[in-house]
């Protein structure tokens, strides 16, 4: 019985048999998780459909760094797939008070920039991703394991098989190296 790691190594490799195998493996604890959460089964089945393809892509792609915990690693991706679900179907204005006249105007108003600061924003995040893949590679991975996947510097440590001392560093040289490139691109976020 292969390791997910080996079993992973193996998709990245071309065998396309080996992620059946983790699928298998970890399917269960994965969509019991996301139920858990969802309590909805078709929304649940979404939800699992889409962790599996991101992790996916992130393993094609090499950016999944081996830890020993793969099954963590896609719960955490539901986990996030979840929470970003739930941020995106808040509404605009929570409150309208009943005797405000122009409440409707005012929501209006309100989704019209909004969607426009979402123009910009998303604008933003696609160079901001563009802008990470200009780093140098070390600080590129300790972005991308503390940002997207959330983990400690002990464990980006340890996987990069560094001191936290040294994930720090980078880390802190790749924000400082962003906000230049920012600054060069004139690059801001718009609140909504």
């Amino acid at each position: 019985m292969e390791s997910d790691e080996r079993l992973i190594q193996l998709y990245e490799d071309g065998n396309d048999s080996a992620f059946d195998v983790l699928l298998d493996r970890h399917q269960q604890s994965l969509f019991a998780y996301i139920l858990a959460i969802v309590h909805d089964e078709d929304q649940a089945n979404d939800f699992f459909q889409e962790t599996f393809f991101k992790a996916i892509s992130y393993i094609r792609s090499h950016r999944y760094t081996d830890s020993g915990k793969f099954l963590p690693w896609l719960l955490r991706i539901a986990r996030n797939l979840i929470i970003d679900s739930v941020r995106h179907s808040r509404p605009i204005v929570d409150v309208v008070s009943e005797d405000d006249s122009k409440g409707l105007q005012n929501m209006l108003s309100l989704s019209v920039g909004s969607v426009e600061a979402n123009f910009h924003n998303e604008q933003t995040i696609s160079d901001l991703a563009e802008m990470i893949s200009r780093l140098p590679q070390n600080q590129q991975d300790v972005i991308r394991m503390r940002l997207y996947e959330d983990r400690p510097f002990k464990e980006i440590a340890e996987i990069t098989n560094c001191s936290i001392n040294t994930a720090l560093g980078r880390m802190r040289y790749a924000i400082l190296n962003l906000r230049k490139m920012a600054a060069k691109r004139d690059l801001t976020l718009i609140d909504n």
